[in-house]
């Protein structure tokens, strides 16, 4: 599901776009913002339904191989360790995840069936795979989950092709990738045969999904609120020095720092901190830890920031 910081990301980018395209109907963006943060999930079923697809090749494969005309033993007895694999045979089977894809009309990878080909070729070409096909049976689902999880962690997730395809179908996906498969390998133990696929899973709880919406709305009714204070602790840079995304992420803090009272702020400077070291200049989270700490104890000392509960400032 959605962390906290991949929020803050989607809110980041769409803060982004708004301004870059100078629109004032925050109806609409809020709707793209929702629309985006909802293709996260059909991406992660994407993926998973990729996985069924390979797994049907090779079997696919193999009734080939039995059929060949100077076919070995071998051939007309392959193992079908790969594609007996609990894990994937789970998948396949899973009603919830084939009705998900059919009603959300996600692509349909027989459409696209290079892709799986591309996938199956490097697993099969792969260490990993001769290691487990002529290796000992794994005596537990956890050693069989690390078949799966090394397959995905190097072959599939590195892939730069299907890293390409994802991003031609949806650009909101490029940054969206990263965090998707670290949630696959992270959830690997908990899918099976009897999981539901359902976009409410996509976070938390209530809470997160409003934190979402609410930090988007805030953020652009009040863009212009905190220039002045930011103005005033960065003497030494004109404005057209900072970069944009510096200016956004400084402005959401400031945000959290007055109008989110649950939130520590020492979490909030954390967190878009490191969103700095992935979407900005090389020294932008230095700059943006400086300015936000100078404007903390100002906001401190003014009694703009008031938090519910202890050890939140």
């Amino acid at each position: 599901m959605l962390n906290r910081r991949h929020i803050r990301v989607k809110v980041m980018q769409s803060i982004y776009a708004i301004l870059q395209s100078n629109s004032d109907d925050i109806v609409k963006e809020e709707k793209f913002l929702k629309f985006s943060v909802t293709k996260i999930y059909d991406l992660y079923v994407l993926i998973l339904g990729l996985l069924v697809e390979v797994r049907d090749l090779s079997e696919k494969h193999l009734e080939i191989t039995k059929k060949k005309y100077l076919a070995t033993t071998e051939d007309k007895n392959p193992s079908r360790k790969f594609v007996d694999h609990p894990f994937l045979i789970g998948l396949k089977n899973n009603l919830s995840l084939q009705d998900y894809i059919k009603t959300q009309k996600l692509k349909n990878w027989k459409e696209d069936s290079e892709y799986v080909r591309l996938i199956w070729d490097a697993i099969k070409d792969s260490e990993i795979y001769t290691n487990y096909m002529l290796g000992a049976k794994p005596k537990s689902p956890k050693e069989e989950l690390i078949f799966i999880e090394d397959i995905y962690k190097n072959i599939i997730a590195p892939n730069d092709k299907l890293f390409d395809y994802f991003e031609s179908h949806n650009i909101t996906w490029v940054d969206d990738i990263p965090f998707v498969n670290t949630w696959i390998v992270r959830n690997l133990k908990k899918i099976n045969l009897h999981t539901r696929f359902e976009k409410n899973k996509l976070y938390k709880d209530a809470e997160d999904e409003d934190f979402c919406l609410e930090l988007f709305k805030k953020s652009v009714l009040h863009h212009h609120e905190f220039m002045d204070d930011i103005d005033a602790k960065t003497p030494n840079w004109d404005t057209d020095r900072i970069a944009e995304v510096d200016f956004i992420l400084i402005k959401m803090a400031l945000i959290e720092f007055v109008y989110f009272p649950s939130i520590p702020t020492r979490v909030t400077i954390n967190e878009y901190i490191e969103i700095a070291k992935d979407y900005s200049t090389a020294k932008s989270s230095f700059f943006i830890n400086g300015v936000l700490d100078k404007l903390l104890k100002d906001f401190t000392a003014t009694n703009k920031i008031e938090k519910i509960g202890r050890g939140l400032l």
